[in-house]
């Protein structure tokens, strides 16, 4: 398929895509807050005066990967631009970013979808002096808009399974070859991504690393962890970012478990929409759980309590601080796993599950090096944590070795710069 076609069937959409997202609305919202800018029309902004740097992370795990590097360009004085697709990317942005954005250096939107048209009034409207785009997208009819104005668009952080990359070639054809082709520069995470993003089209790769190993983990929110931790008077196994499908398993393998009354398990779902039906399985399971929304946690939990459910935003690395070990999911299902850099560098033992191909050089090399194990299901994850519970020795040296794998890969964002040096001055 063609550009020319893909672009007429995303105008043929147009209409699914806007009532998509008024069902979305009806569930969160803020999701639908600004809606004119998913196609292009936005309200005359103050920042486009300033040419800023244009940095899209779609999701919230992309937003919370490039806090380092969107720091660094607002600690040089440079104005941002900070476009998202997903509420939870949004909101994660204005609480990472709420300062600059009061300061009027940084600016967040909703990127408009890959219409021509769309495309063309967002560059118009917001006018930036280059682009960087988070980890993996690459959108068509957005990145011959930036061509066709000579606007530099570089992908950063880059990533791309093996599945991605066999599934571009077969169904991509000459539209995502043109759209890569199309970036200015590739700067990727690893030799393998490289080499499957040339393979794909791309034409200057080169490898700088992962940024999200340059994600400071806030010292405030680590210390409020531990302090939880103390308040509690319990060991701790968290299962972290866990995507639907995968609450349920963990749920079973807990309920079918005498668990010891001196444990307590912390279940932490990705998604704010999925809190309210967690909650409900771990109560028709028999388990007593409480929410974290519903008490104070530097205070003792209630008498019995066998579940915390993390149902709360932007205490992600708080709540692996007071974490004796985690598992970290997505992985036990086939969604490709979830970042385990940062409960590494918390200094907490890490248990992932099969399917991690969104972050398999991660993983691989956090397994290798002694921070993280895996297991095959959600049965021997919870198994395994809960044994390693009773193993201080064992527990010691798995978060040692974490503090270590995160130290030695720390520098991309550094890279990235020096990399880009010469289109952010433009």
């Amino acid at each position: 398929m063609n550009r020319t076609i893909y672009a007429a069937l995303v105008n043929a959409i147009a209409p699914l895509l806007a009532l998509r997202v008024r069902m979305r609305a009806r569930q969160d919202a803020f999701y639908g807050a600004h809606m004119g800018e998913r196609f292009g029309r936005y309200e005359p902004s103050a920042i486009a005066a300033l040419r800023p740097v244009w940095v899209h992370a779609v999701s919230l795990g992309e937003t919370r990967a490039a806090q380092p590097l969107i720091k660094a360009l607002l600690d040089r004085g440079l104005p941002v631009l900070l476009t998202h697709m997903t509420a939870t990317g949004r909101r994660e942005g204005a609480r990472l970013f709420a300062q600059a954005i009061e300061q009027g250096q940084l600016q967040q939107s909703w990127l408009p979808y890959d219409m021509p048209a769309a495309c063309r009034r967002f560059f118009d409207a917001m006018q930036p002096r280059c682009g960087m785009l988070i980890e993996r997208e690459v959108w068509p009819n957005l990145i011959h808009a930036a061509n066709k104005r000579q606007l530099p668009v570089a992908l950063v952080s880059a990533r791309l399974s093996a599945r991605s990359a066999r599934a571009n070639q077969r169904y991509g054809g000459s539209t995502l070859r043109e759209a890569y082709a199309g970036l200015d520069m590739v700067l990727a995470q690893t030799e393998e991504d490289a080499q499957r993003l040339h393979d794909c089209g791309a034409r200057y790769v080169s490898v700088v690393g992962n940024i999200k190993f340059d994600a400071a983990v806030s010292p405030a929110q680590v210390e409020r962890g531990h302090a939880w931790k103390q308040a509690w008077n319990r060991k701790v196994a968290a299962i972290a970012s866990t995507q639907d499908g995968e609450e349920a398993a963990f749920i079973e393998a807990l309920a079918a478990r005498e668990l010891d009354p001196r444990a307590l398990v912390l279940l932490i779902p990705r998604h704010p929409e999925r809190f309210d039906g967690v909650f409900n399985l771990l109560k028709d399971a028999g388990l007593k759980t409480v929410r974290r929304s519903g008490i104070d946690p530097m205070q003792p939990l209630p008498e019995g309590t066998q579940v915390l459910l993390g149902d709360s935003m932007g205490e992600m690395a708080s709540y692996y601080a007071a974490s004796d070990v985690a598992i970290v999911a997505g992985s036990f299902i086939a969604h490709g796993g979830q970042n385990l850099i940062e409960a590494c560098a918390t200094g907490t033992p890490v248990i992932v599950g099969p399917h991690t191909q969104n972050f398999e050089q991660a993983t691989a090399e956090g397994i290798a090096e002694g921070a993280a194990v895996r297991q095959p299901d959600a049965a021997e994850a919870l198994a395994t944590a809960l044994s390693l519970l009773n193993n201080e020795a064992g527990r010691d040296a798995m978060s040692q070795a974490g503090l270590r794998y995160v130290a030695r890969h720390a520098g991309a964002v550094q890279r990235v710069l020096d990399a880009m040096a010469p289109l952010l001055t433009r």
